[in-house]
């Protein structure tokens, strides 16, 4: 029978594995550092098919690939929470309504990234509006 392993709000990517962690990246180790300092007694006691139920932002903080591999690796077979932060979520054939992104977000993402949007503008604050191109992408073979 399964379980349900409570947890409450704002449980963060480092309770769920201590940075530490980034370094490896064989699910099977993961798996055993599972909440390794917020919950000990987790990664031995778990179980395929349990649940972790939890509050608000669950998996905030630092966006870390590793807190969700490390949860799918215990075999928990769904996280129900109030709210999740971004690094947990699937969309799948669903669509999401967000708020829409601050223009200075749409014009980093439009450039490419921070160091493009700066070449071409000399600046984060320079003029680009809605109309503005991308900035090519670099040859490699240059």
């Amino acid at each position: 029978m399964a379980r349900a392993w409570r947890f409450g709000d704002f449980v963060n990517t480092d309770q769920i594995i201590p940075g530490r962690y980034n370094v490896i990246t064989d699910p099977g180790e993961l798996d055993r550092a599972c909440f390794i300092e917020h919950r000990p007694e987790f990664a031995s006691e778990v179980r395929p098919g349990d649940v972790i139920v939890a509050g608000e932002d669950f998996g905030c903080g630092s966006s870390r690939e590793h807190a969700v591999i490390a949860i799918l690796a215990t075999g928990v077979s769904v996280v129900p929470a109030t709210s999740f932060a971004r690094i947990f979520y699937r969309t799948g054939d669903r669509e999401l309504l967000t708020r829409p992104l601050p223009e200075l977000a749409r014009r980093i993402a439009r450039h490419g990234g921070v160091v493009e949007l700066v070449r071409a503008h000399g600046s984060l604050n320079g003029a680009c509006g809605n109309e503005c191109e991308p900035a090519p992408l670099p040859d490699p073979s240059e």
